[in-house]
C-alpha cells in the first residue's frame, strides 16, 4: 500500500495550511454567492454502513445516474474549494489515469476520477474530536455546529454547480452515527444502510485489516495520508466508533490488541448495527427515510434490489436502465476468498451477533 510522493506532499501541504484554505473557501463562496443561493439541495443521498458492507459498489453504481454528483478521489486533498478544483480538473488533460485495483484488493478498479468517500475530511475539519476514543461520536438532531453547517451546505451547492447535477450523493461509514443530525439538516435526505451477513462481513473486515496492517508496516507516509483523509477503519490505527459507551469501546480495542479478532470484530458489527436499528425504532421519520440494503440481495437478486434502491432514493429509473442491466448482470458475491472460521469461532459470532442479525433477516450461521 503506497501513496504517491506527489499525493503525500500535497496532502501534507493542505493539512498544514488549513486555515488559509478555509479562508479561500469563503472567498470562493463569495464569488459564486448568487449561484449558490439559487442552488437547491434536494433529497441528498447518504450511503452509511460499516466498511466492507457493499457501500463502494452502491456508490459506484449510483454515481452513474445522470442526476447525481459525488466526490471523487481527485477532490482530495483540496476539498475546500470544490468549484475551483473541479473547474481546473475539467480543463486539464488529466484523464484520471489507468484504472488499477484499489489497495483493498477487492476487484474494484479505480482512477483519480472514481467516486470516493471524501467528505469525512470536512467533518474532521469542523468536529476535531470526531475520531477521539474518549468522546461519543453520536450526533443527533440536537446537534448544532453553525460553522460546519454553513460550509457544508455551500460545499454541496458548489459541487452541484460545477458538475451541473441536480442532487448530491455521498458515502461515509462514520455517518452511521450522524444520521439524526444529517436528517435535521436535510429533512428530505434519503439514507441507504448497506449490511452483510456477519460471518462473511467479519471475515472480510479481518482480511482487510490484515492487508492494511501489513501494507502500512514501516510506511508512515501512507499512514499519515489515511489519517488526513479520515480512514480509521483498518490497519495499525484502527478505531471503534465511540457510541457513548466507554466500556464497550475499551472492550473492543482490548480484544483487537490481544489478537482476539473474531470476538472484537463481532462486537464491532453487533454494536454498530444494533445502534442503528434502535435509532430507527425511536425515530419513525428517520426510519422512513432509510433503506437497509443487504449485500447478498444486491448480488443475488440484483434487478429487484436496484429497482427498490432507485424507488427509495426517488431517482427516475428510465435514466438508469443501461446501468441497472449492467450491474444486474455483473454483481456477484466474492469468489476470491471464503471465510475459514472454526466451529468455535462461528459459535462466538452467533452468540454475539445472532440476535441483531435476526432482526435484519439473517438466519443460519
Amino acid at each position: 500500500m503506497e501513496i504517491s510522493r506527489d499525493l503525500y506532499y500535497s496532502s501534507l501541504l493542505f493539512h498544514h495550511t488549513r486555515r488559509l484554505w478555509r479562508w479561500l473557501a469563503r472567498i470562493e463562496s463569495g464569488i459564486f454567492r448568487e449561484d449558490i443561493d439559487k442552488q437547491s439541495i434536494t433529497a441528498p443521498i447518504y450511503i452509511a454502513g460499516i466498511a466492507r458492507s457493499g457501500s463502494t459498489i452502491l456508490l459506484e453504481m449510483l454515481n452513474q445516474h445522470p442526476h447525481l454528483a459525488c466526490h471523487r478521489y481527485s477532490d482530495f486533498p483540496n476539498f475546500y474549494t470544490p468549484y475551483w478544483n473541479n473547474w481546473l480538473h475539467q480543463r486539464t488533460l488529466n484523464t484520471g489515469g489507468t484504472p488499477k485495483e484499489r489497495s483493498h484488493s477487492d476487484r474494484i478498479l479505480i482512477t483519480r476520477d472514481s467516486p470516493e468517500a471524501i467528505e469525512e475530511a470536512i467533518w474532521m475539519e469542523f468536529f476535531p474530536h470526531c475520531h477521539s476514543l474518549e468522546t461519543t461520536q453520536v450526533l443527533g438532531a440536537e446537534g448544532i455546529n453553525k460553522d460546519f453547517e454553513s460550509f457544508y451546505r455551500e460545499h454541496i451547492a458548489k459541487l452541484l454547480l460545477v458538475r451541473n447535477r441536480k442532487r448530491y450523493l455521498t458515502k461515509g461509514n462514520y455517518n452511521l452515527t450522524r444520521l439524526g443530525y444529517i436528517h435535521k439538516l436535510f429533512p428530505d435526505a434519503r439514507f441507504l444502510m448497506p449490511v452483510r451477513h456477519p460471518v462473511n462481513h467479519i471475515a472480510s473486515m479481518m482480511k482487510q485489516d490484515r492487508l492494511f496492517c501489513e501494507g502500512l508496516k514501516n510506511n508512515p507516509r501512507s499512514q499519515a495520508y489515511l489519517g488526513w483523509a479520515g480512514h480509521f477503519e483498518f490497519g495499525p490505527d484502527k478505531r471503534f466508533i465511540n457510541l457513548g459507551n466507554r466500556k464497550l469501546t475499551e472492550d473492543i480495542l482490548e480484544r483487537w490488541a490481544a489478537g482476539d479478532m473474531v470476538e472484537g470484530w463481532a462486537l464491532h458489527w453487533k454494536s454498530l448495527y444494533e445502534f442503528a436499528l434502535n435509532q430507527q425504532k425511536t425515530d419513525t421519520n428517520l426510519s422512513a427515510a432509510t433503506l437497509l440494503v443487504r449485500y447478498e440481495d444486491l448480488c443475488n437478486n440484483s434487478e429487484a434490489t436496484i429497482e427498490k434502491i432507485l424507488q427509495h432514493c426517488l431517482l427516475p429509473k428510465e435514466l438508469f436502465e443501461e446501468t441497472a442491466v449492467k450491474y444486474s448482470n455483473s454483481l456477484t458475491l466474492p469468489d476470491y476468498y471464503q471465510p475459514s472460521f472454526s466451529k468455535n469461532e462461528l459459535g462466538i459470532i452467533q452468540d454475539i451477533c445472532g440476535e441483531t442479525a435476526a432482526h435484519i433477516g439473517y438466519g443460519c450461521f
